[in-house]
């Protein structure tokens, strides 16, 4: 038996998936088989994708070119790679168009090609732009078209040559030029946006809370408030973000990487640290990251930033379990029975809760309606493993009616007090050794270097609290921190005591 054979090959565009924060290449192949009507799609793609053939069709001819001649077979290899949403529209077109005649394969060899393809055939951003971009370098082919807004965030990559295309002719007209123009240029730097409008100075008192928030600054130590409703718990939470230092290169590039898969306009110059704030109905998956192709949940939205969960009992209890293993590493993994994908999580936790049910405990001017049992059943809500993630724990009172009436004190501003964290920053640098929450073992023995007095304060402390190891580590810790900010060289008695009592909440939750 003599088999028919195709009488061309199949035409190849470049193209990737997005899995969390990063992208896999992939190839999108076309070829015109025979006479008839009808198309074919193959590699496991969804709903999205299947009707993305109608999308591009459609767009030829309201682009005046001739429809594909005969039936197109389409294949998405890696076959067993999941592939949905509609930004391989242009890469599709692209195939077609080649398989076609009507597009230059050699000017597709080196192509990346990612986008939405409208009835009309203009071309529409796409989300992941930048992880697809990583993977385009990476894969050989870094020359990116895509609509302007994704061209210019795909432009920020070093070594990939980014070109907008508006509409599906100009991606054809692309392929045929023999010589191409300048792509994309990258965006100049420009410094980050002012927070001044959130000043640590309009909140009077509460100046333990606020050393509170510049140890966190300092060294990336977890903050938990506590204080009845209205005392400005939410308030000093959205200004730690001034505190913070300002982004570095990679930094920025990291966030932007991240909010590109969920937003399609976000530039380099509108990036900074970013203050996530998700309420407390959210689901596991939507503060920790998650669905069949996995997206990057709040974590990893608040990479280099603030994640704030208020009212933190209220969270569902398997979500803020959840939380434990970004705390420690830094990174989450979500597993699923065919991949697992990792996606960074490195951010500051600053949460909020009420000290009892009714908000009230404690609270001179109002009554607590709750009783011993409702209280401890409320602060159980939050684990023992999870509260011993939080260096400090701070009580937030409320302020007597005069003490609202008192002028703003320069001291503790947002400017005064940056100040102070860059100073210790600067420190812990000069150390070589990086923020504090990364100190451990030796490095961590090393940057301490208690004295007899130190160390004395030190068991002392273990024994009356009950410390493991864990808690041991995370006062030294927060003890050094503590220290930087006060511009000493070695921890001191006082910074193991100071340290104790704020990770240990100063008894508020029985400790």
């Amino acid at each position: 038996m003599q088999l028919t054979l195709p009488q061309t090959e199949p035409a190849a565009v470049g193209s990737a998936v997005v899995l969390g924060v990063d992208a896999l290449p992939i190839t999108i192949e076309a070829i015109m088989h025979g006479d008839g009507r009808g198309v074919q799609v193959l590699g496991s793609v969804d709903r999205v994708v299947r009707e993305s053939i109608h999308r591009v069709l459609n767009g030829f001819r309201t682009a005046g070119l001739p429809p594909p001649r005969g039936v197109p077979i389409v294949n998405f290899a890696p076959a067993d790679l999941p592939k949905t949403g509609t930004s391989f529209d242009l890469p599709l077109a692209l195939a077609l168009a080649a398989a076609n005649g009507q597009a230059s394969r050699a000017g597709l060899a080196d192509v990346t090609a990612v986008g939405e393809v409208t009835l009309e055939g203009r071309v529409l951003p796409a989300r992941g732009i930048v992880p697809i971009a990583l993977a385009a370098r990476d894969s050989g082919r870094p020359i990116v078209l895509a609509a302007a807004a994704s061209a210019t965030q795909a432009a920020e990559i070093e070594g990939v040559l980014a070109y907008p295309i508006e509409r599906l002719v100009d991606a054809i007209a692309f392929t045929h030029l023999a010589e191409r123009p300048e792509p994309t240029p990258r965006s100049p730097a420009l410094p980050e946006p002012d927070t001044s409008d959130l000043d640590l100075a309009d909140l009077h008192g509460l100046e333990s809370a606020k050393r509170a928030l510049c140890a966190a600054a300092v060294g990336g130590h977890n903050v938990l408030l506590v204080g009845p409703p209205g005392s400005g718990k939410s308030a000093l939470a959205r200004r730690l973000a001034g505190l913070l230092p300002t982004l570095e290169a990679t930094e920025r590039l990291e966030i932007l990487r991240v909010r590109s898969t969920i937003d399609t306009e976000t530039s380099l110059q509108a990036v900074r640290r970013p203050f996530r704030a998700p309420h407390h109905s959210s689901s596991p998956a939507s503060l920790l990251g998650g669905g069949s192709v996995p997206r990057p949940g709040e974590v990893t939205l608040a990479h280099h930033g603030v994640l704030f969960l208020d009212e933190l009992p209220e969270f569902r209890r398997e979500a803020l379990e959840g939380l434990r293993q970004p705390l420690e590493e830094r990174h989450i993994t979500i597993g699923r029975a065919a991949r697992t994908t990792t996606m960074p999580a490195d951010f500051t936790l600053v949460a909020a809760m009420n000290p009892c049910p009714c908000g009230f405990a404690g609270d001179a001017a109002h009554a607590c309606r709750c009783s011993a049992g409702q209280r401890a059943a409320y602060r159980a809500r939050v684990s023992g493993p999870l509260l011993d993630r939080f260096d400090l724990i701070v009580s937030v009172p409320p302020l007597a009616p005069h003490e609202y009436r008192a002028a703003p004190d320069p001291t503790w501003s947002t400017s005064a007090l940056r100040r102070r964290v860059e100073s210790a920053r600067a420190a812990a640098t000069a150390r070589a050794l990086g923020p504090s929450d990364r100190l451990k073992g030796a490095g961590l023995r090393d940057a301490v270097g208690l004295d007899a007095a130190a160390e004395s304060t030190l068991q002392r402390v273990l024994r009356l609290h009950r410390m493991s190891g864990r808690g041991r580590t995370r006062v030294l810790r927060l003890a050094r921190t503590l220290a930087d900010l006060g511009g000493a060289r070695r921890v001191g008695a006082e910074h193991i005591a100071e340290a104790a009592r704020f990770r240990c909440g100063l008894g508020l939750f029985g400790t």
